[in-house]
């Protein structure tokens, strides 16, 4: 191995540093899976009781609502970083949680667009027409949850 790659040593973050950094952050990327097939998107969250909630827009032929479908394990990663001139003192933390995701019945209360605008930002669109578009709320129940930083 080349002795002249830059490493930064990282160490485990408290609980409640993970805690704080989740409810601050708005997005990540969200990772699912259907057998050996990965699909990964960026998804603003929203961090409550141990759970992270997703809006996801979602039409009935989406490749995103088949991997929610097969998906028995998601995975969020949430993650930042600042860059300093010596690569070795570059600061920066990474979150990943795990667990199952399931969808929020429809008549749920969390389906309140009030609550939904103010704690979401607006559902990105790339050439769906929106009225052909179901929005869907999801949660991860999250069973497995890392910090590091450094």
């Amino acid at each position: 191995m080349d002795t002249d790659i830059a490493f930064a040593y990282t160490k485990g973050m408290p609980d409640d540093a993970v805690r704080d950094r989740l409810t601050a952050s708005e997005s990540g990327v969200l990772a699912l899976a259907d057998g050996d097939d990965a699909y990964a998107f960026p998804v603003f969250h929203h961090y409550e009781g141990g759970s992270l909630y997703f809006r996801l827009g979602e039409t009935s032929e989406s490749e995103k609502s088949a991997y929610l479908d097969a998906t028995e394990t998601a995975t969020y990663v949430v993650t930042e970083t600042a860059a300093t001139p010596d690569a070795e003192s570059w600061t920066g933390w990474s979150i990943v949680a795990r667990g199952p995701i399931t969808a929020i019945p429809d008549g749920d209360p969390a389906y309140e667009a009030v609550e939904i605008n103010e704690r979401y930002a607006p559902i990105r669109v790339f050439d769906e027409p929106t009225d052909e578009m179901d929005v869907t709320l999801y949660e991860l129940a999250i069973e497995e949850l890392t910090g590091r930083q450094n």
